[in-house]
């Protein structure tokens, strides 16, 4: 058996113990004022000729593709995160040395072409995993009324998980866009998106969330 078999059996597992319970069913769904962010789809994690970049992210950057017009035709606030250029990063990141890969450079922290952002645009720089984590995303959302985040990017385990477990705590409804965020590792994906849709978001479809925004 597989380690993704096995996974899927604990999934299934916890799921029913849940639905036993009667806990962990509800869903928080959309509100009436969204934005859209895009979490560290720069280069570094974009383009495998950096050791923290994956092709994985490619089906990712394909949705962000097709969610960027729609957010964008209804003028609803769009942000990016990416970190912050340096030389010696203070902690554990995708910035550490590799020498058998490009070294982290100031290109590496520059939004993939492929969804980059519009002027007017915020692009937030972060040195943690939570888009709101010293940075001015909360007063941006919270500017324009905002009550549903839309989350995007990578990686799922990590940063995205950070950032919708925090918007929560600001009483926000976080979603997240199952086929737009990826992570290195597809056990990490998939147990983070089971584990978060119970705990603290609601996880849906691109197709769901398109027909929200032409609603």
């Amino acid at each position: 058996m597989t380690a993704m078999e096995h996974l899927r059996l604990a999934m299934a597992d916890v799921d029913a113990y849940y639905k036993k319970q009667g806990i962990f069913q509800d869903r928080f769904g959309f509100g009436t004022k969204p934005a859209l962010i895009v979490i560290d789809m720069a280069y570094g994690w974009t383009d495998p000729s950096y050791a923290a970049g994956s092709a994985r992210l490619d089906p990712a950057i394909a949705a962000i593709q097709k969610l960027l017009p729609a957010a964008r035709s209804k003028g609803m606030p769009i942000v990016y995160t990416t970190s912050p250029y340096c030389d010696k990063p203070a902690f554990k990141s995708a910035m550490d040395f590799s020498a058998n890969y490009r070294k982290w450079d100031q290109r590496a922290c520059e939004i993939d072409e492929r969804v980059r952002p519009l002027p007017g645009e915020r692009v937030l720089n972060k040195d943690y995993a939570s888009g709101f984590a010293g940075t001015p995303l909360v007063g941006i959302l919270m500017e324009h009324g905002i009550d549903t985040l839309l989350i995007t990017g990578c990686s799922t385990s990590a940063c995205v998980r950070a950032t919708a477990t925090d918007a929560k705590t600001y009483h926000l409804k976080p979603i997240i866009i199952r086929e737009a965020v990826q992570d290195r590792s597809e056990i990490a994906h998939e147990w983070t998106l089971f584990d978060i849709q119970a705990r603290f978001a609601d996880v849906v479809s691109l197709q769901e969330v398109l027909v929200y925004l032409k609603s």
